[in-house]
């Protein structure tokens, strides 16, 4: 007997459950980014040794108490969420008037980004913490640019950071993330909640990754991996901007936003991406 492996996906990710789990990992996702932001604060005025980058965030999960179980349901969630993201690129997101297979390879990207979440939840579960976002950055970099061609990968790979964040900027400032969201099922000042949230998150997460694509851009240009920032990094070099710590106190402040936004999405989002 032949099994429909499309078929099989399909009906796993229409499963009541399965938009559980996902709800799940969508408050995961939130719970990275508030972390983050509360790290990024605290390094603004002085306070606490971990990165801002999603390896503090799980360290300061696991040094609470019930930590562990905290980061295996983040782990799952993070999984379903995966599991989704392919299901839409593999039949469109559904709308009113139909898939819209132009969405598809949205979804496969944020299905990498959740893959890697769920693998680095589950590698510092098993005790392999490895190294924070900006030594990866750098040694990544580094590598890259030690093979030929490998400074105008690295310029590439610059670039798509400058345009994602540039993108995330835009869509919040047209508020182009209500779409993603059960409106219709939000009382007014739920929406206008909801509204403020993306708006200010989405312009703090594209300022980040606009961020790192240009220190990618400079490691590239200048021949220097030193020059490459991760998230930690990017985020700390705000404070060399005219706006001083205050500048870092924004950003960190805008992430934070992004994750109580991901929280909302995680009761109002659209997450049945078979129907």
């Amino acid at each position: 007997m032949t099994i429909d492996v499309t078929e099989g996906i399909k009906q796993a990710a229409g499963h009541p459950w399965f938009h559980r789990m996902s709800r799940v990992g969508l408050v995961a996702h939130g719970l990275l980014y508030l972390l983050i932001g509360w790290l990024a604060l605290q390094v603004a005025f002085g306070g606490g040794g971990k990165e801002a980058d999603r390896n503090g965030a799980l360290q300061e999960v696991a040094d609470k108490p019930g930590g562990p179980v905290v980061l295996w349901l983040m782990a799952v969630g993070f999984a379903a969420l995966v599991l989704w993201q392919c299901a839409e690129a593999l039949f469109g997101r559904p709308t009113p008037d139909g898939h819209k297979p132009t969405k598809r390879l949205g979804s496969a990207a944020r299905a990498i980004v959740y893959a890697t979440a769920c693998g680095g939840t589950l590698a510092f579960l098993l005790g392999h913490q490895g190294k924070s976002s900006d030594q990866q950055s750098k040694s990544l970099t580094a590598r890259l640019m030690g093979e030929p061609g490998g400074r105008w990968l690295v310029l590439a790979i610059a670039a798509g950071f400058v345009v994602w964040g540039a993108v995330v900027i835009v869509g919040a400032v047209r508020r182009k993330f209500l779409r993603e969201l059960k409106t219709a099922e939000m009382s007014g000042a739920e929406r206008r909640f909801a509204q403020a949230l993306g708006i200010v998150g989405n312009l703090a997460r594209g300022l980040v990754g606009l961020a790192v694509g240009a220190f990618l851009a400079h490691a590239a240009i200048t021949f220097d991996p030193k020059k490459a920032h991760g998230l930690d990094g990017a985020l700390r070099e705000f404070a060399d901007t005219p706006a001083g710590v205050w500048g870092l106190v924004a950003v960190a402040a805008g992430v934070l936003t992004f994750g109580l936004y991901s929280i909302c999405e995680a009761k109002w989002r659209k997450v049945d991406a078979t129907r």
